[in-house]
């Protein structure tokens, strides 16, 4: 039986780094999704240009029939997986002065999307596999500055019906022009990513105990400040370097460590450290 790993969202930045990796330790069948067919197409055979040889699936994390014609897929043909990790993104609408359907697109390609994949894929994941979430700085709880949802987020009993209702608190303000930035650090920069990734951080730790039963680590994890497109090529970090945290959590990593928030350093971190200093600064992509 192959062992299988899926990243979504791969080809190109942190995604294409992380199969690049993948492709030269993993003993097993590693697959590079993309939205775009032809894109991912583009970058697998940049892959094999280097001897390398990912499978290739299109896979769009913000739609439903395209998971599900996936996890079809890769049910039909290897019965389950081992190593998933979301790594699909989008940026912040308000970074670019987007319009509130940029809001809601990255909203759903940063944080709803998981629960698509929990939906279909995560029941694929073999007992003992590796799920990472590549959430950000903008995904530690420092970067809030509301004390309600500080507290709230912090609970130990957490839910998905908390997660939802931070994510849904921030997407009406912006619906009613009633967004304030003093809620966020640095003055409330690329709120509506910090959301996404701070909600994506929170719900790793709520899948994680839903997935207790058959001993699957689900991480998050700050790749560290990349430069890729999204970035606009600012960072600090190459794409090739960003992957080797990510791919130490989905072969090195002990698997007791579970529901964790990692820095890009291999540090865990602790996510409820709402008074540190681990959030995002738009000045630290210009060092």
């Amino acid at each position: 039986m192959s062992k299988v790993a899926v990243v979504t969202g791969s080809n190109k930045g942190i995604g294409f780094g992380i199969v690049k990796a993948l492709c030269q330790r993993f003993d097993g069948v590693v697959y590079l999704t993309s939205r775009d067919e032809t894109r991912g197409k583009e970058a697998v055979a940049k892959l094999n240009e280097l001897g390398l040889k990912p499978e290739y699936h299109q896979l769009d994390v913000g739609d439903r029939s395209s998971v599900e014609k996936f996890r079809d897929y890769i049910k039909a043909k290897y019965g389950g997986l081992d190593i998933l990790i979301n790594n699909a993104a989008a940026l912040d609408a308000d970074y670019a002065s987007g319009t509130f359907e940029d809001v809601l697109t990255c909203i759903s390609i940063n944080y709803k999307s998981v629960f698509t994949l929990k939906e279909f894929i995560y029941p694929l994941v073999r007992n003992n596999g590796r799920i990472i979430n590549i959430s950000s700085s903008c995904g530690h709880l420092s970067n809030l500055r509301n004390e309600y949802w500080i507290k709230r987020l912090s609970k130990q009993d957490l839910s998905e019906a908390d997660v939802d209702e931070f994510v849904n608190w921030h997407v009406e303000s912006k619906k009613n022009n009633t967004y304030n930035p003093e809620n966020f650090a640095d003055g409330g920069t690329i709120p509506t990513y910090r959301v996404s990734k701070i909600a994506l951080s929170a719900i790793t730790m709520v899948h994680q105990r839903e997935f207790e039963s058959k001993n699957i680590s689900i991480n998050s994890m700050h790749p560290g400040l990349v430069r890729t497109d999204m970035t606009l090529g600012y960072g600090t970090l190459s794409t090739d370097e960003a992957a080797e945290t990510p791919v130490y959590l989905a072969l090195d990593a002990p698997q007791s460590l579970k529901g964790a928030y990692v820095w890009h350093d291999k540090r865990v971190l602790d996510w409820y450290d709402y008074k540190a200093d681990y959030y995002f600064t738009i000045k630290s992509l210009f060092p």
